[in-house]
């Protein structure tokens, strides 16, 4: 099976020959450019990294990169990924000592602390701190700023960005064998999306004026259906997988109640992607971390395929009990391993034993499973265990059963 191939007989749960796997397919299943630095040198290639998140700070995975550790996806990118900064041209920089390549127009400046920032119009709009390894929003989303909807309109697809969507996607069908992965939510996340920067005023809004946030919702799911329409028109099915992201759940329990989900996100969501699902081959990946499993029933309900990450040590997100319960109706997207403890601090033996189990209890060569870290593989993982990582999805085989 080719890298497409195998993630769409994922997708539809279907058998494949060993785990799919997405090694920065998408901006939540990449890695710090910090990590990539060093795993480079644990590859012994030598090779500059270019960061195409700016915000996040994310490498680019290079093809030979990509193969070794046998990804099955490849990103359809945005021409302008993080700040409006467009990713056309890369330049030589220096971030915590270690040589980089970043998009040109990116110009930091010395916040006076050991850290640096980044203004756009006079204003500082995101700072990254002295001891921080990626840079934190300071703007004010449109949720938080309450926009009079009459005056107020959310982003449309221009046409060089169609441009960019048509010819990127061509050269990744062509060119590799790769599922091709494209995110495009409504114009902004809506639960969580829409209230970064100014997160609280944005949870007052959402919780009091009903009225208000259902207009806003209708006004942003028309704009996306007319992106996703133009969207189409330009990619068509060179791409296999659309990708949303709004972060319903925290580590104990989802944000809001499954009342409220069903009450004021699932129609909205659900009109979009029934649009979609009638339209298009796409399947429909939706990252959103933490303790989701109280909302997987409506989620499904409003048209997911799969989610991501699968943060699996989030309450209620035992890998055995969400397969038992939602296998066959919905694909699991990452599940690998504890990112938060094992992938950072514990040893190469702890990991792949942590993945074994995990991948054990997903059964992911009968379908229904993707493997991929949970989120991207932050700055201070040590390469042997991101190595260990993938090797143990790379050299897994299913337990066999021995009658009694």
């Amino acid at each position: 099976m080719t890298g497409r191939q195998r993630i769409i007989a994922a997708l539809k749960h279907q058998p494949v020959d060993r785990v799919p796997i997405d090694l920065g397919g998408t901006r939540q299943s990449g890695i710090s450019v910090f990590a990539y630095h060093h795993l480079l040198g644990e590859l012994n290639i030598r090779r500059t990294p270019r960061v195409f998140d700016l915000y996040q700070l994310l490498a680019e995975i290079d093809a030979d990169v990509a193969d070794r550790f046998q990804s099955d996806t490849v990103p359809l990118h945005r021409p302008a990924v993080a700040f409006g900064i467009a990713n056309d041209r890369y330049k030589p920089f220096t971030l915590r000592d270690i040589p980089v390549r970043v998009p040109a127009d990116f110009h930091p400046i010395d916040d006076g602390r050991g850290g640096l920032k980044l203004q756009h119009a006079g204003r500082d709009i995101a700072q990254m701190p002295a001891t921080s390894f990626y840079f934190d929003r300071l703007e004010k989303y449109p949720g938080a700023t309450h926009p009079d909807l009459v005056a107020w309109h959310p982003p449309r697809l221009g046409d060089a960005e169609l441009q960019h969507y048509a010819r990127e996607s061509r050269w990744l069908f062509d060119e590799t064998d790769k599922a091709v992965i494209v995110a495009l939510g409504p114009p902004y996340e809506l639960f969580n999306g829409i209230g970064q920067g100014g997160f609280e005023d944005w949870m007052v809004t959402f919780a009091t004026e009903d009225d208000y946030v259902d207009q806003l919702y209708t006004l942003l799911i028309d704009q996306w259906l007319e992106n996703l329409h133009r969207l189409h028109a330009a990619v068509g099915d060179r791409v296999q997988v659309l990708q949303i992201a709004d972060d319903f759940g925290a580590q104990f329990a989802p944000f809001l109640s499954t009342d409220m989900f069903r009450r004021k996100l699932l129609p909205h969501y659900k009109r979009g992607l029934d649009w979609v699902h009638a339209n298009t081959d796409w399947f429909v990946l939706l990252h959103s971390d933490g303790a989701i499993a109280p909302l997987l029933d409506s989620i499904i309900e409003m048209g997911v395929d799969a989610i991501n990450p699968v943060q699996t040590t989030a309450a209620g997100m035992d890998p055995v009990l969400l397969f038992q319960q939602f296998r066959g109706r919905l694909t699991f997207w990452g599940g690998s391993c504890d990112s938060q403890g094992t992938l950072t601090t514990g040893s190469p033996n702890d990991i792949a034993d942590e993945t074994r189990r995990n991948l054990d209890a997903f059964s992911p060569t009968t379908g229904g499973f993707v493997f991929a870290s949970v989120h991207n593989i932050q700055a201070d993982v040590p390469p042997r265990n991101i190595a260990a990582l993938f090797d143990a999805a790379i050299h897994y085989a299913p337990r066999e059963h021995i009658c009694p």
